[in-house]
Parts: C-alpha cells; sequence; structure tokens
C-alpha cells in the first residue's frame, strides 16, 4: 500500500550507498595493494646503470643516473691525462687516501680510474652537494687561476677538480669526486653500480 513507494526509495538509497561504499573501497585499496611493490623508478634507482661508451669521443663527457645521482664518464684526451701530473702537487689528496669518499681500489692510480682515457665519477661536489659544472679548456678564465689545467669548478663556493675529480687545496670540498663501482663488460660496455668483487 503506502509503504511500497519507501521501501523503493529505501532499497535504492541503500543501493546507491553500498555501490558508492564498494567503489570508495575499491579506490582505497588498490593503492595500499599496490604499495607493496617497488615502483619501476624505485628498482631503478638501485639497479646497476649499463652505458654505452663507444661513441663518445675524447674531450667528451656523458651524463648518466644511477642511484638518482649524476654519474660522469669522460674521455679524456692526451693532453688531459698530461694535466694530471701537473696537477699532482696541487690536489689536497693525490693519492686518494681520505676515507669519507673511499675510492675503489682499482681506482688508486693517478687516473682515478681503470682504462686511463676514461673517468667515471659522481658529479656531486663533496662540499654541500652542488654539481659542478665542466671547465675543461685550459688557460685562464673568470673564478679560475690563470695556469688552470682543465676539470670542474662548483659554482656554488668555488672549489675546483682536475681532471680525475680530484679537488684542489684549500677549497671548501673536504674530498675528491666520488668515483662509483663500475666495471667493464666490453671495450665498449660500462656498468655503474657493480665491480667484479661486489654489487654496490
Amino acid at each position: 500500500m503506502s509503504d511500497t513507494p519507501l521501501d523503493t526509495s529505501k532499497r535504492t538509497w541503500l543501493i546507491a550507498s553500498g555501490c558508492a561504499g564498494a567503489a570508495g573501497a575499491a579506490f582505497t585499496a588498490v593503492p595500499f595493494v599496490s604499495s607493496f611493490q617497488p615502483s619501476e623508478r624505485a628498482k631503478a634507482a638501485g639497479a646497476p646503470v649499463e652505458v654505452d661508451i663507444g661513441a663518445l669521443k675524447p674531450g667528451e663527457k656523458v651524463t648518466v643516473e644511477w642511484r638518482g645521482k649524476p654519474v660522469w664518464i669522460v674521455r679524456r684526451t692526451p693532453e688531459q691525462l698530461a694535466s694530471l701530473k701537473k696537477t699532482d702537487s696541487e690536489v689536497a689528496d693525490p693519492d686518494s687516501d681520505r676515507k669519507a669518499f673511499p675510492t675503489p681500489e682499482y681506482a688508486k692510480n693517478e687516473w682515478r680510474s681503470i682504462k686511463p682515457e676514461f673517468w667515471v665519477g659522481v658529479g656531486i661536489c663533496t662540499h654541500l652537494g652542488c654539481s659542478p659544472t665542466d671547465k675543461f679548456q685550459p688557460g685562464p678564465q673568470p673564478s679560475l687561476p690563470d695556469d688552470w689545467q682543465g676539470g670542474f669548478l662548483c659554482p656554488c663556493h668555488g672549489s675546483t677538480f682536475d681532471m680525475a675529480g680530484r679537488v684542489f687545496k684549500n677549497k671548501p670540498a673536504p674530498d675528491n669526486l666520488e668515483v662509483p663501482p663500475h666495471m667493464y663488460l666490453s671495450d665498449t660496455r660500462l656498468i655503474i653500480g657493480e665491480d667484479k668483487n661486489n654489487k654496490a
């Protein structure tokens, strides 16, 4: 009788409320369940990075991302390699002995690299985390000494690094640029974040 329209409207209201509640629960559950799986970005952040360096010409640099950090691969010219002997007496830690950013044993040499031609380093200043800029051209330039041999200049506080990422004396940066774990898979392929002894 007169109860039928009321029952129908109650039923409609209950169905609509139930559907809205179920939809809300689904929207809430999906992000919650998917949060158990690491994102692609999170997976990539810790994974080793493989780089093809076959096209890199002498004097050029390529930047890749590893663990959220810029990693530089520089193919040094014979002149840039020769400049390292000239800067030996001017850098604060020529043999990379300081322990704050330990240098892998295979990079504890005058080139700070496995192969003299290629230098692999993290492009973050060891002072306050700015990213240095390339100053590969030797000679006098603004903010650089007249006998500049080429390297990197941190624009934030003026720290300078040679072509092996070694910090010059009396600069704010306390250490050389970090050399990440890396190894060669072939003459033209490099993997960053892994070496023969361990995975970083």
